[in-house]
């Protein structure tokens, strides 16, 4: 009676153990599979995809300066003068700074279903201290090797 139970209880444990093992082949394989078939669809690598992304968007956007006019809170838009009055919808900006009328801004925005849709609003002002002040590093940092030798 010992041997048979012995016998019972080393097939079950061996079970076990092939089941567990079967289990994690088969899980194995499918990742892989699955990475295969999108590549060997579109014959690009995913980084290649991302940079063609990216420049498609860069294509598509466009940008405007001018003269702040007004805001309109609910309708989400705002108002800027260049050569030409436009209107931008701006609910895709999450934080948007305070303008007041007469202030010079630079707008970068996609045209998408006849509407002009802002992705960046700043100051005309603004953009031109922060070059200055990137210029200005680059001239601190030219000026110290000199000055070690």
């Amino acid at each position: 009676m010992k041997k048979a139970l012995m016998i019972v209880l080393a097939i079950l444990i061996s079970v076990a153990f092939v089941t567990t093992v079967l289990a994690q082949e088969k899980k194995a394989e499918k990742p892989a599979a699955a990475t295969e078939k999108p590549a060997a669809a579109t014959d690009k690598p995913v980084k290649e995809k991302a940079v063609d992304k990216a420049k498609k968007v860069e294509a598509t956007s466009k940008k405007f300066a001018g003269e702040f006019v007004s805001v309109d809170d609910a309708a989400k838009t705002i108002v800027v003068k260049g050569e030409t009055e436009m209107t931008f919808d701006v609910s895709k900006i999450k934080k948007m700074a305070k303008f007041a009328a007469g202030d010079k801004v630079n707008v970068v925005y996609v045209e998408k279903d006849g509407k002009n849709i802002a992705k960046a609003v700043t100051k005309a002002a603004a953009a031109k201290k922060a070059k200055e002040k990137v210029e200005k590093a680059k001239e601190k940092k030219d000026e110290k090797p000199a000055e070690k030798k």
